[in-house]
């Protein structure tokens, strides 16, 4: 596939990865920085590439270092890291660290899914579920996270904003990420979103997400903001408040009251941010301690608020309308 008589040489910088013996130069969107790669390499990995090279190049065509030019309507510096992880074989780190970790994922799963390159789309997928997850133990392990983890950048863990990955998740039709992005974004007041000033909103990268909330999330945010507060007032009211001893509880009055006393108490206490799967577990945890309670309704209490999550956790993605978590991690998740 080589140009006879090109009537023009572009005139772009060398880009990282620049192979000596490649046979084929892409160009980023801007015609500034190119990529000397091998077409069969590439082709080998992608039925786009495969047949974006097999067109035969025209009289007039552009070359570069005695190569036919490609131009690829992609950032360079996405470009270039989709590169590097097809020749490398990049493994994904386990837990984001930074802005920049998201920033490098964002960018091979949206190339990685323009181009149809499966092995590299799942890895980022499975990259980013690992905190935006579909199971209640990993959104667990996230909350306990950004808990303990320590700021970056002025930037609580993770470090990106649910929006960002709930519009990722959008653009690259990834929709085990949505329940869990959705869930996290609720935490935040309409008013605070609209305005688009928290810090993680306000980063400028090429390969960073959208940061407007579209009028379709609109509705679905909506509709987990509300069935949050739904949650923690059923489970103030309800679980908490209306809770009876347990059959093997040995001074029922005195536990029942203490019960009643704990809703009350959280009933004026509770924030309208409050995440109502953690609360939970911090009030299972409380009552734990609380030396008031007898040990049978401390445990019964404990099952029945582990039970309770792990029901509200299956059943979220209905709350927007998604199927079930198994039939996403099916769609979206490699075997």
């Amino acid at each position: 596939m080589t140009a006879t008589s090109p009537k023009s040489t572009l005139k772009a910088r060398r880009g990282d990865p620049w192979f000596e013996d490649g046979n084929i130069v892409l160009v980023s969107e801007d015609s500034t920085i190119a990529f000397k790669v091998h077409r069969d390499f590439l082709s080998r990995h992608s039925e786009v590439f495969q047949t974006m090279f097999s067109v035969p190049p025209s009289s007039d065509a552009e070359v570069l270092d005695n190569c036919t030019v490609v131009r690829m309507f992609d950032p360079a510096f996405e470009l270039a890291n989709l590169i590097r992880a097809l020749y490398d074989s990049t493994k994904f780190v386990s837990q984001s660290r930074s802005v920049d970790d998201f920033l490098y994922v964002a960018g091979i799963l949206r190339l990685s899914t323009k181009y149809c390159i499966q092995h590299l789309r799942g890895q980022a997928i499975q990259c980013l579920a690992r905190t935006w997850s579909h199971t209640l133990r990993g959104h667990d392990e996230m909350v306990e996270m950004a808990v303990k983890a320590p700021l970056v950048d002025n930037k609580s863990y993770p470090y990106v904003h649910p929006l960002h990955i709930l519009n990722l998740a959008r653009e690259t039709d990834v929709q085990i990420l949505i329940p869990s992005a959705l869930y996290s974004l609720s935490l935040y007041l309409l008013q605070d979103i609209l305005s688009g000033d928290h810090p993680k909103l306000r980063i400028e990268h090429p390969s960073c997400p959208s940061s407007q909330l579209s009028h379709r999330d609109l509705q679905d945010y909506t509709l987990m903001f509300q069935h949050r507060i739904d949650i923690v007032m059923d489970f103030l009211r309800g679980t908490c408040g209306e809770r009876i001893a347990a059959p093997q509880c040995t001074h029922p009055e005195t536990c029942t009251k203490v019960f009643k006393r704990l809703s009350s108490h959280l009933s004026r206490t509770w924030k309208v941010r409050t995440g109502p799967l953690h609360y939970m577990v911090q009030v299972s945890d409380q009552i734990a301690s609380d030396a008031n309670v007898c040990g049978a309704c401390r445990k019964a209490f404990k099952q029945d608020v582990g039970t309770l999550r792990e029901d509200l956790w299956k059943r979220l993605p209905t709350v927007v309308g998604l199927a079930s978590w198994e039939e996403l991690e099916k769609r979206d998740l490699p075997n």
